[in-house]
Parts: C-alpha cells; sequence; structure tokens
C-alpha cells in the first residue's frame, strides 16, 4: 500500500525506538514526544500503528496453529491408513510364501 503525502523525515528504526521506548518506560506519550522533539499525535499515531501490526501479527500466527494442527490431523490419518496397509501387505505376503511352499 503506498503512502500519500510528503515522505516521512524520520527513519523506520527511529520509529521503532521512539515506540518501544512509550512501551517499555510507561511514560505518558505526550512526556516521550516531548522529550523526542516529536508531536504528541505523530508518536500516538506511531504506537497505534505498531499495536495493528502487532494485532496482525497475532492473528497470523492463531492461523499458523491452526494449519499445523489441521496438518497434524492430516498426517497422523495418513499414518494409520498406511500401517493398515503395511499390515495388510505382511499378511498377504506371508499367505502368499505359505502357498508357494
Amino acid at each position: 500500500m503506498s503512502r500519500l503525502g510528503r515522505p516521512s523525515k524520520f527513519s523506520d528504526e527511529f520509529k521503532r525506538d521512539a515506540v518501544e521506548l512509550v512501551r517499555s518506560t510507561g511514560r505518558p506519550i505526550n512526556q516521550v514526544a516531548r522529550e523526542l522533539g516529536l508531536s504528541r499525535e505523530t508518536l500516538r499515531n506511531w504506537v497505534r500503528a505498531a499495536k495493528r501490526q502487532t494485532e496482525v501479527g497475532d492473528v497470523s500466527g492463531a492461523d499458523d496453529v491452526a494449519d499445523k494442527d489441521a496438518e497434524l490431523a492430516r498426517l497422523r490419518k495418513r499414518v494409520a491408513e498406511l500401517e493398515t496397509e503395511k499390515e495388510i501387505l505382511r499378511k498377504a505376503a506371508a499367505y502368499f510364501a505359505l502357498v508357494r511352499e
């Protein structure tokens, strides 16, 4: 998705560090913004965007777990089928070995 407006004068690393400062210290956004020489709304937007990104990541993580559980169930079912087939073939081989004698 492309951004509209002028490019940011702050690097992504600076933004991440500023958001982390708010999160790790528990200080108000106003105070941190003032210390960094930012507008409080700019920092608030960065914090909100980081929160949204984290929430999206958590949701996709839940989907990954569900996908892995479904794949595990499918593989367990396939293993059971293959074990049954192997047992049938083992019995058939034993039967034909007796018939040949």
